[in-house]
């Protein structure tokens, strides 16, 4: 590659059309090049926001017999006073802007009393609870220090330069722990239930609803059933012309938990649907996805 010390002298003395000339040629380059990180950038960032599941086996460990149940009351109140559940378009809005300093401390406290908890010493239905409480509450902390923010892909770390997902945030049994440990290292691979997709929320206008009860032992079942209804339900998750199908991108990403191909995808989707559809005469599937923060 010609640098520019070495075009440099060329460019003094040229004529006119020939200074033209080149400048275009490098203009022309450096588009290319914009256009080749563009799309390794896209690549990567994908990558990052939507890694494959691999479990870590320190978290297989529980306790059937146990009967102790993590207290999310702190959760609820903070849900209870800044989610509006009954939004308009359809999906939950927090009101990120409205969180008092007192407010922020009982999150964090609340955050902080996670961290000091065994799960190995919980029942595997409280586990579940645990971790998804842990990570909804945990992205909020995270938009919480950094807003005001029109998306939550606008904040990046050093260790974590496409999003906050990969960037280590609590510390569990002396484990550092980021969003993306919790949710595909540990959610993901070791209940091997679809329906963790409709559970977990990312801050994000396309990301299934920030749901306004906690999860607890005793509902996760009725709550993530719900929640892939309400998500397939809207237009957001799933719309449906006549010949085009256009699904939340979420499906795309995580495609194998859903199915081995798109037709076991589509029968996934079936079941949650309120009114039905033929798929004979859908020619094509395209995927979608609103990364805009679920603020008010």
């Amino acid at each position: 590659m010609v640098g520019g010390s070495a075009l440099a002298p060329f460019l003094v003395h040229a004529e006119p059309k020939e200074k033209r000339e080149c400048m275009k040629l490098r203009y022309a380059n450096c588009l290319a090049n914009i256009a080749v990180w563009f799309v390794l950038g896209a690549a990567i960032n994908q990558a990052v926001a939507a890694p494959d599941a691999k479990i870590q086996t320190l978290w297989m460990t529980y306790d059937e017999t146990s009967s102790t149940e993590v207290s999310h009351q702190a959760w609820q109140q903070i849900l209870d006073t800044y989610l509006d559940s009954e939004h308009i378009s359809g999906v939950n809005r927090f009101d990120y802007a409205a969180v008092t300093k007192a407010d922020r401390r009982l999150l964090n406290d609340y955050l902080d009393a996670l961290q000091e908890i065994d799960p190995h010493l919980l029942s595997r239905a409280e586990q579940l609870a645990y971790w998804i409480n842990f990570y909804n509450a945990l992205t909020v902390q995270v938009v919480l220090e950094e807003y005001p923010v029109e998306s939550i892909r606008n904040i990046r770390f050093l260790s974590s330069p496409f999003g906050p997902w990969d960037k280590n945030l609590v510390k569990v049994k002396n484990q550092n722990l980021s969003l993306n440990d919790i949710e595909h290292e540990i959610l993901r691979p070791i209940w091997k239930d679809p329906r963790i997709h409709f559970a977990v929320n990312c801050a994000s206008i396309g990301c299934p609803n920030l749901i306004g009860e906690v999860f607890s032992a005793a509902n996760s079942d009725e709550l993530m059933e719900a929640a892939a209804s309400d998500f397939i339900n809207h237009r957001r998750g799933v719309e449906i012309s006549s010949e085009k199908i256009t699904l939340s991108s979420i499906f795309d990403w995580y495609g194998d938990d859903f199915g081995s191909n798109e037709s076991e995808i589509l029968d996934f989707i079936r079941q949650y649907r309120h009114t039905s559809y033929e798929t004979d005469n859908i020619t094509s599937i395209e995927y979608q996805y609103d990364w805009a923060l679920n603020q008010p």
